[in-house]
């Protein structure tokens, strides 16, 4: 981190400081007291403050904030002021994450770059972000969560980004912005704050956000549709240039969110003819689309995350495309936050179902069984009645597992990984 004299972060006056570094000054700022050391500032979040004494004790200074968003955001100022990195703000309303972790491994295989951690993209993760600036850092990836009108704004007040890259623009979070134009008007405000001459990096063919495209700022698209599957590689069309990389996964989805990180990428000014080293250094956050195989040949994806009708469709149809004749068995949690359009939703999904002709179909949770519309399938009350589904699957499955993160199945696939040592 960029340091910070303590006497600054006394003025500061943010909570309870405990400790004094040695040459008075903070050299790192985080929230985790195991990882703890002598020149940190441990911020006590949540229930963190438990373990204050734990922090001093492996040598560390303390803060306990009155109000930890604004003390984060008051920390996080500073660095980044000291900081002449181009800074990256990943929005939109699918895919944010796995574009993060791209955009960062390729820029990081050539130039000094900060990335921020799985979806650290709220109130608290944007800022411990932002605090991870070295004085030599050139790229600061962040991503920004959006749960209404105002946020993304606040947090691009933090992280004074001078590229926005947005996604794509779908149905997230209706229950708090009411409609399709407001969802575009919420993210747009990655671009509102770009300064004079700042680059865009968005969807070809979004009409959504064409009012929000400022003259003033350099806009650059990227064609979700252009790219191709060639083998073990995608091909992608990027700055006029063709591009041929490999990837450590097969999903066409993901493989767009791919090109969204090279226009980035491209952007920023960084070299196409080095972007194969990046892309060996992919590795993609926690439960989005990891694909395990099985014994007698099937095979999980946990992909469970989180889902609306955008991602819930492209997982469907990559189900249906790598099962290659195998019987397909879609475990599926409600998309939250759909507002009034969510009955609407949840039965777009399940005529996809019926269309696809997906063999087995497990509804989880509360409104997951919409999903059953189509035709047969298994309620199951939560993501802790395994036992109710187990009976329902065989050796040589192919398995999805996907909903909102507010239905928490990410454990099934480890169990059903258990349950398959026994077939």
């Amino acid at each position: 981190m960029i340091p910070l004299a303590w006497e600054e972060i006394e003025a500061l006056r943010l909570g309870e400081l405990r400790g004094r570094p040695a040459g008075g000054v903070i050299r790192r700022v985080h929230d985790d007291s195991r990882d703890a050391r002598p020149g940190d500032l441990f911020v006590a979040l949540n229930t963190g403050v438990r373990f204050v004494s734990e922090a001093l004790e492996h040598g560390a200074a303390t803060l306990v904030p009155h109000d930890q968003e604004a003390a984060l955001a008051a920390l996080a100022r500073p660095v980044r002021d000291r900081s002449s990195a181009e800074v990256v703000a990943v929005v939109g309303s699918t895919g944010k994450t796995t574009t993060k972790d791209v955009l960062g491994a390729l820029c990081a295989a050539v130039a000094p770059t900060v990335a921020a951690a799985a979806s650290k993209n709220n109130e608290l993760g944007l800022p411990l972000t932002v605090l991870r600036l070295e004085e030599d850092t050139r790229v600061l990836v962040t991503e920004m969560g959006m749960r209404g009108l105002g946020q993304i704004a606040e947090l691009c007040e933090i992280a004074r980004p001078t590229v926005a890259l947005v996604t794509s623009i779908g149905p997230e979070h209706l229950e708090l912005v009411g409609s399709l134009e407001d969802v575009a008007r919420a993210n747009a405000e990655a671009i509102d704050a770009l300064p004079t001459g700042g680059i865009a990096v968005v969807p070809a063919g979004e009409p959504l956000l064409e009012p929000f495209l400022r003259a003033d700022v350099d806009v650059r698209r990227f064609d979700r549709g252009s790219v191709e599957r060639d083998g073990d590689s995608w091909c992608f069309r990027v700055g006029g240039e063709e591009l041929r990389l490999a990837l450590p996964f097969t999903q066409r989805h993901l493989a767009e969110n791919v090109l969204a990180a090279l226009t980035g990428y491209h952007a920023l000014g960084l070299p196409l003819e080095r972007a194969h080293e990046g892309a060996r250094r992919i590795r993609l956050s926690a439960w989005r689309g990891e694909v395990r195989e099985l014994p007698g040949g099937g095979l999980v994806v946990n992909d469970a995350y989180n889902a609306n009708p955008t991602s819930m469709r492209a997982a469907l149809l990559d189900l249906s495309e790598r099962a290659d004749g195998r019987r397909r068995v879609a475990i599926l949690g409600r998309m939250a936050e759909l507002g009034d359009e969510s009955a609407r939703y949840h039965a777009e999904i399940a005529s996809l179902l019926d269309e696809l002709g997906i063999e087995v179909v497990v509804a989880v949770g509360d409104e997951a069984p919409a999903y059953l519309a189509g035709g047969d399938g298994v309620t199951v009350t939560d993501a802790s009645a395994f036992d109710e589904i187990a009976p329902l699957l065989e050796p040589g499955d192919a398995i999805l597992v996907k909903g909102s993160r507010a239905v928490g199945l990410e454990g099934i696939p480890i169990l059903i990984e258990k349950l398959s040592q026994a077939w």
